[in-house]
């Protein structure tokens, strides 16, 4: 099974070819670009088949990352992972950065459950929990920073994320993640998920960060 792994959740872009039966990535593409992903995905994703010796049509599904992240990004990812989708008959599917943070941890230190702590800034992380077999263990939630060192200050497991550093002392977190996303674990998850699963969309905790500007509204004309 070949995947298409996209993500463009954060500030990074990137692309790559996974070989679901050889557990491995056959090529991949990317930059930490900051902004432009709409302009670069495509690009990315071009070489990356290139480089993979495949071709589009070979592709068997698409796993895409659905965010909590960058509220730009993941809009560019996912309509570019649907419309891939859908010219090629293929199913998609969308993968959380919270979900990759905790498989990222249990890689490290299996058998044990994980807090994913993604910092979301402005003293906000973006939390989920995930049993020893990386169920997830209700929703994810974006919480005030004390509010979440006050409820995960006892928790009993690995604690991983960006976010873990700020909830948690060095002790308890251990090797907690960097921002960047793993895109071989994206295409792993993709290839492992249940391809009947509802179409991706995006994951937003909060709302953009554009507002209207209604002092700038124009005053309709009326007839006189």
């Amino acid at each position: 099974m070949l995947v298409l792994a996209i993500d463009t959740s954060g500030s990074g872009c990137a692309a790559a070819v996974y070989d679901g039966a050889a557990g491995e990535v056959l090529a991949h593409a990317g930059a930490d670009i900051g902004r432009g992903h709409a302009e670069r995905l495509m690009e990315f994703v071009d070489e990356a088949l290139f480089a993979s010796g495949r071709e589009l049509a070979d592709i068997d599904r698409i796993a895409v990352t659905i965010g909590p992240g960058s509220f730009t990004g993941i809009r560019v990812g996912v309509a570019a992972a649907r419309g891939l989708a859908l010219a090629l008959g293929k199913p998609t599917l969308g993968i959380t950065t919270l979900q990759l943070a905790a498989e990222s941890a249990r890689e490290k230190q299996p058998g044990r459950p994980v807090l994913a702590v993604i910092d979301a800034k402005r003293d906000e992380v973006y939390v989920q929990a995930f049993s020893s077999l990386g169920e997830a263990q209700g929703e994810p939630e974006i919480l005030p920073l004390a509010i979440a060192r006050d409820r995960f200050s006892g928790f009993a497991g690995v604690i991983s994320g960006s976010g873990a550093p700020l909830v948690a002392s060095a002790e308890t977190v251990g090797k907690p993640d960097e921002n960047a996303i793993d895109i071989a674990l994206v295409g792993r998850l993709g290839a492992e998920a249940d391809p009947a699963s509802a179409k991706p969309k995006p994951l937003y905790l909060r709302g953009p960060d554009a507002k209207p500007q209604a002092g700038f509204a124009v005053r309709r004309a009326t007839a006189g």
